[in-house]
């Protein structure tokens, strides 16, 4: 594979896969991004003009969508309308990008016989009991429970079934919630580093109880590139770095890793069906594929990450006081 076009490819997890294929790999990039408010140029700023090339679009145009996969070796489709709140504020642009503009990709693969992997997320399988022994596996049955996480196992069904009924030859990853770079700041670790660098108190939902299982994003990238090359078609694979972490504590090692005091934060009023735990086994990825994370050390990677947001102020300011403004609006 020479050229991968990467849907999605200006927002996070998108640009990160981009900077990692470059720097680790002889491809050549294709990235096509509607430029909403997720997605952002500068995040791939200083990416050689002779390995990535950027078309602004939608993955709704069949048109462009058609023509860029025609071009294409490997599709690797990141973009998706992603954000929990969002969707509880405003469905329908969850259905169009997540569910259509999954469709439009699926048919212009299936027409010129693309190679395509599909990125979605654990969020499909539901949650889990913060005392439950048991982890997602490949064999969880779905259990979404807000408007984005139940068009992005739509969207998953929709790879399989174009796997099935028509021999495209695609790949799923699931993966658990990733950190690192160019996050748009309205996510949980983003909001809190970036509050603490403005003196403003980090804001907690709730009691700080909900788990999620991190990952930075560098081995999300690596992740994808090991399934885009070894991967068995109509497979899926989970992405996880046993990284599991309450919000309360992810809170309190920010604020520790920036110098403040642990208890430094505010409680706000919790989120609409917030789940409570997610939970990866990366059992398969892992002995089937050889693969394996760089970061294992979740607090070296937030420091790295922290470190990051103090360097590059410029980067997520823009948007930082819209933001805040959004969620002091809903009391958060």
């Amino acid at each position: 594979m020479s050229n991968i076009l990467v849907t999605g490819g200006a927002g996070f997890i998108g640009s990160n896969f981009v900077h990692y294929a470059v720097e680790n790999t002889e491809h050549t990039v294709t990235v096509l991004d509607a430029l909403t408010y997720a997605g952002n140029r500068a995040s791939l700023a200083g990416l050689p003009e002779d390995r990535v090339r950027f078309v602004q679009g939608d993955i709704t145009d069949a048109e462009l969508v058609d023509r860029l996969t025609g071009e294409a070796d490997a599709v690797v489709h990141y973009a998706a309308e992603s954000h929990n709140d969002n969707s509880l504020h405003s469905p329908r642009p969850f259905l169009d990008t997540n569910i259509v503009g999954t469709y439009t990709l699926l048919e212009a693969a299936r027409k010129h016989e693309t190679r395509f992997h599909h990125i979605s997320t654990d969020e499909v399988y539901g949650d889990l009991e913060l005392d439950d022994p048991e982890r997602f596996t490949e064999q969880t049955p779905y259990n979404p429970s807000s408007p984005y996480s139940s068009t992005k196992a739509g969207s998953d069904l929709l790879v399989r079934a174009w796997v099935r009924s028509f021999g495209v030859q695609a790949t799923i990853s699931n993966c658990s919630n990733n950190y690192g770079p160019y996050q748009h700041v309205e996510k949980f670790i983003p909001r809190q580093i970036t509050n603490v660098i403005r003196g403003i108190r980090p804001k907690l939902y709730g009691a700080g109880e909900n788990v999620r299982d991190w990952i930075h994003a560098n081995d999300h990238s690596s992740a994808v590139l090991t399934i885009l090359e070894k991967g068995r078609i109509g497979d899926t694979y989970l992405i996880g770095a046993d990284g599991e972490r309450n919000n309360k504590d992810v809170v309190e090692l920010i604020l520790e890793e920036m110098g403040q005091p642990r208890d430094a934060y505010d409680h706000v009023t919790d989120r609409a069906g917030h789940d409570l735990r997610y939970a990866i086994d990366s059992t398969k990825l892992r002995t089937e594929l050889g693969w394996a994370p760089e970061f294992a050390d979740f607090e070296s990677g937030l420091a790295a990450t922290i470190q990051w947001y103090r360097d590059n102020e410029a980067w997520w300011a823009p948007a930082k006081d819209t933001t805040e403004a959004f969620y002091a609006s809903k009391g958060q």
